[in-house]
């Protein structure tokens, strides 16, 4: 006869019968059989810290001054660009024909580098697009990264923000394409669109932009300012496909996230929403 296996001794069935009860006692414990699953606590966890709708997200607009949360751009824009397909020089664009109800926000490089603008642009989601001069960006360029991280569009505003209508071409073209290789050493990147300062330009500026590799010449239909929203023609109020600047002068009246804040309630009561320019040009 064989002899039955043991482990130190002890016959495996009597170890197997013991294990065996002290697991029913355990069980029958109060309150342990919620706590012998970590795996599963730990996903029910993880799972309330990237809910995308929990009280964080829902107070998020409440923080910045808003009433209610901005509506959705539209997922697939609407879009209709001035301008023949494949023209010698780009557009020059204030308003998009879209049927869509939304207006772009723009912002000059001369507005006030508040660090909770960073904030507020990450926690609205606001797609917002930012035009650059080197020489007033200067060693700014760090917080105009953070700002592309949380989705803020990089474009050209010229190298040294002079007045380039009247320039001549070889001065327009060095002022628009050295901002192009500025940017695309600082960022990676190298713009589509042009602002030109003081929204001054002539047919040279179009063509220097367009020798740059420039796809449309940005101004804008109204913009936001100490005393409120001015418009450059057009009626009083905003329209669907406006462009819309922030006015960069700090110097008087609302800092940059008040004038943002009031802009947004604007749009809102006028049932607008923000959407990407760069979508839409």
């Amino acid at each position: 006869m064989s002899a039955r296996p043991t482990v130190r001794g002890l016959p495996v069935a009597r170890l197997l019968l013991a294990m065996l009860m002290t697991l029913a006692a355990l069980v029958a414990l109060p309150g342990c059989a919620q706590s012998v699953d970590p795996i599963e606590r730990l996903g029910k966890k993880a799972a309330a810290r990237v809910r995308p709708h929990g009280p964080a997200a829902e107070q998020a607009y409440r923080r910045w001054g808003l009433t209610a949360p901005l509506a959705p751009a539209p997922a697939a824009p609407a879009r209709s660009l001035a301008g023949s397909p494949g023209a010698a020089v780009p557009p020059v664009v204030d308003h998009v024909p879209t049927a869509d109800r939304v207006v772009f926000l723009t912002y000059d490089d001369g507005a006030e580098r508040d660090p909770r603008f960073v904030d507020m642009v990450r926690e609205l989601r606001l797609p917002v697009s930012l035009f650059l001069t080197d020489s007033v960006v200067g060693p700014g360029y760090a917080h105009f990264a953070r700002l592309r991280s949380v989705g803020a569009g990089i474009q050209n505003h010229t190298l040294d923000h002079p007045v380039l209508r009247g320039l001549p071409y070889a001065g327009q073209r060095a002022e628009i394409c050295g901002q192009q290789d500025k940017l695309r050493a600082r960022f990676g990147l190298r713009p589509r669109l042009l602002r030109p300062p003081h929204g001054a330009y002539d047919a040279t500026t179009r063509r220097a932009a367009a020798d740059c590799g420039i796809a449309a010449v940005v101004l804008w239909r109204a913009a936001m300012g100490p005393a409120g929203l001015t418009y450059t023609h057009g009626p009083r109020h905003l329209r669907p496909g406006d462009v819309v600047a922030v006015a960069p002068d700090e110097s008087t009246g609302p800092g940059l996230r008040e004038r943002t804040t009031r802009l947004l309630r604007q749009i809102q009561r006028q049932h607008l929403t923000v959407a990407r320019l760069e979508n839409y040009v």
